[in-house]
């Protein structure tokens, strides 16, 4: 900009970056505070952390193969370690059932995600088009992440209801997309750029979306609301916003009459660095 090199730009905006995914990787907490409290993960899923997981680890991998990456490394590292620790308290807690199919999930999604990624792009690919390639995996996969609130905005329009869509995280799921958009530009990385303009459209849209039928909430308040389904997001982040970091977690809702309804937020969004 005015007064600033590329360089320092690219500082700039990866710090923040860092700062507002590991704070929307931190948003799952009043849930897992919720399941470690009643002693159950009854009623919640596993998918919006294994999803952050996978995206966290391929923009690791991404930041290691990539030069000058340690911004991208450095909220993903966290984003792995927060998601791990997500997925080993709700597996604690969690029916057998469930923790079979969580395991069996993190086995062919997680692992043999990240695996297949590494062995493609080492045996297939050298120098410069192995970072590209991996690029490309984690843009790909972001962008399907950032669309996945579609869902939940089809819902609330549906309903004319914001009850499971609130502004807080919206705005900070904007905001991560916006640092991290930058951070792409000014770095010259087009596979952090790129997804975090259909995050930052998308987070506008639900702020939108929000002004226009928070109202609708005070009116239907005495209705009895029904199941919501999943919003799969970032994060968000999370991961990288999904770009960034944070895993653009995404947030998960899931209705139970035992337990709070708490957002679980996912670094697709969270971090689409």
């Amino acid at each position: 900009m005015f007064f600033f090199s590329d360089h320092e730009l690219v500082l700039i905006f990866g710090l923040l970056g860092n700062i507002i995914a590991f704070l929307v990787f931190l948003a799952p907490l009043p849930t897992f505070y919720t399941i470690c409290k009643k002693k159950s993960s009854e009623g919640f899923q596993s998918i919006p952390y294994l999803v952050a997981l996978l995206s966290a680890m391929l923009l690791l991998y991404y930041g290691f193969l990539k030069s000058h990456a340690i911004l991208i490394i450095t909220i993903n590292a966290i984003g792995c370690a927060i998601e791990i620790t997500y997925l080993a308290l709700y597996f604690i807690y969690a029916p057998k059932k469930q923790k079979i199919s969580t395991l069996v999930m993190f086995g062919i999604f997680d692992v043999g995600g990240i695996g297949l990624t590494m062995i493609t792009s080492i045996f297939a690919f050298e120098g410069i088009n192995r970072v590209h390639a991996v690029g490309w995996i984690c843009a790909i996969f972001n962008i399907a992440v950032f669309a996945a609130p579609l869902s939940i905005m089809r819902t609330v329009i549906k309903t004319k209801s914001v009850e499971f869509m609130p502004f807080s995280l919206s705005f900070f799921l904007t905001l991560t997309a916006i640092m991290w958009f930058f951070y792409g530009f000014f770095s010259k990385d087009d596979f952090i750029m790129l997804p975090n303009v259909l995050g930052f459209l998308l987070g506008v849209a639900q702020m939108v979306l929000y002004m226009i039928y928070k109202d609708a909430n005070k009116k239907n308040s005495s209705e009895p609301k029904g199941e919501l389904p999943e919003w799969k997001a970032s994060t968000i982040h999370g991961g990288l916003g999904n770009s960034g970091g944070g895993n653009n977690h995404s947030g998960d809702f899931k209705a139970n009459k035992d337990i709070n309804l708490q957002p679980e937020t996912s670094h697709q969004q969270i971090i689409n660095v």
